[in-house]
């Protein structure tokens, strides 16, 4: 795992994939993930040192200008979200369920990096914005309680910039929605 990850959202498709390009030829980064997403934006995920990350996601928005909707770097992400971003996390049996749901892609991974860190939880998925208007969510699992503090942790610190725009705990969810979302 490399030191940070740093993410990108944009309005605009084109201008999305033109900073991309700047950003991978600017520093010695890694591409994770670059795909547009609905309603017409772009999101690029990538990797590498913090400071290459950080130079990488500058020089991005510089191209990017007015279409940057967000940007993030996140260091020392934890390991189990990148696997979670691909639905290929190993979660174990789901004691109960925690969803959150979010504003936008890029909020959806540094929530479900702070659920994570926050709490004995395990990421189940992290899904961003394909087909769902440009929202993003997150499921987590654990012990009743460790969700619960998973999602307080999380709306604590996002409490200011509305990311969160729901949540809810189920406690042993039935069989028959576990097929639905796994």
């Amino acid at each position: 795992m490399k030191k940070a990850v740093g993410l990108m959202e944009f309005k605009s498709i084109p201008v999305g994939i033109e900073s991309t390009d700047e950003m991978l030829k600017s520093g010695d980064v890694e591409l994770l993930m670059a795909s547009p997403l609905c309603p017409g934006k772009y999101v690029s995920i990538i990797t590498g040192d913090v400071d290459a990350v950080e130079a990488s996601i500058k020089n991005g928005t510089r191209i990017g200008g007015i279409y940057v909707l967000e940007t993030e770097v996140l260091p020392n992400i934890h390991p189990d979200v990148l696997p979670a971003l691909l639905a290929a996390g190993e979660f174990g049996e789901v004691k109960s369920l925690g969803i959150i749901e979010t504003i936008n892609a890029i909020s959806s991974v540094t929530i479900g990096d702070m659920c994570v860190k926050a709490s004995n939880v395990k990421l189940i998925e992290i899904r961003i914005a394909r087909g769902l208007g440009g929202k993003g969510f997150v499921l987590i699992t654990g012990e009743i309680a460790s969700v619960k503090a998973a999602i307080e942790a999380a709306k604590a610190h996002k409490i200011d910039s509305n990311l969160i725009t729901s949540y809810s705990i189920i406690a042993k969810p039935h069989k028959d929605i576990r097929k639905t979302l796994f």
